[in-house]
């Protein structure tokens, strides 16, 4: 059962960004294993009757194509999937907690099937609907978006600015609350995921095969 993250995991974060070597991580993954990844483990699975099968991603990063080397990352993700790259999103590091939901890291048909639905009168117009709900909720738009209007789309496009986006997701940043290492952790994302179902359920029919 999930009862909060510990302070000490926001501590660890801290401390791993001022050293990010193996000889800190060996010396410390005890405390990452009680104080982050159990928990994050913990609350994924209260979450989970409600919006499915969550995973912890693995706090290696891969530098294989990468020119910076450090080997861990300085967040630990989970992440429950509605279709491909679309679903649920919680982050916890040196800062808080993150919050998100949505279209993450498209493939180019996924792309082209979501600006299709964008297109649509109806489907489109009901997109707009749901991220003007989320602003007014305070909610962060975001994703990787094109510095111009895609190939063929018409730069007067009633939803132009959605058309940019490659990628799409709500989402909130918490610094440092209070309550995060208490059960209402769970409550808060519990709360904001319900908040992207709506977002979630649209980018999925719009990126299915």
């Amino acid at each position: 059962m999930f009862t909060g993250f510990p302070v000490a995991a926001l501590d660890f974060y801290d401390d791993l960004e001022a050293d990010n070597s193996k000889a800190f991580w060996a010396a410390h993954k005890a405390v990452y294993d009680d104080c982050v990844r159990g928990p994050m483990l913990a609350l994924l699975a209260d979450l989970e009757d409600e919006f499915g099968e969550g995973k912890a991603f693995r706090p290696y990063r891969d530098v294989r194509f990468s020119k910076d080397k450090l080997p861990y990352k300085t967040h630990q993700g989970g992440f429950v999937s509605v279709a491909q790259s679309v679903g649920y999103y919680v982050e916890i590091d040196a800062a808080g907690l993150r919050v998100s939901g949505g279209l993450f890291r498209g493939s180019s048909a996924q792309i082209a099937g979501y600006r299709a639905a964008v297109d649509d009168e109806r489907r489109g117009r009901e997109l707009g609907r749901i991220v003007r709900r989320l602003e007014r909720s305070g909610y962060e738009i975001g994703g990787d978006r094109l510095a111009s209007r895609p190939r063929g789309v018409d730069s007067d496009h009633p939803r132009i600015e959605l058309m940019r986006h490659r990628s799409l997701w709500a989402g909130r940043s918490e610094i440092s609350p209070p309550w995060i290492d208490t059960p209402r952790t769970l409550d808060e994302v519990r709360s904001a995921w319900r908040e992207f179902r709506p977002l979630v359920r649209w980018l999925a029919a719009a990126t299915a095969p």
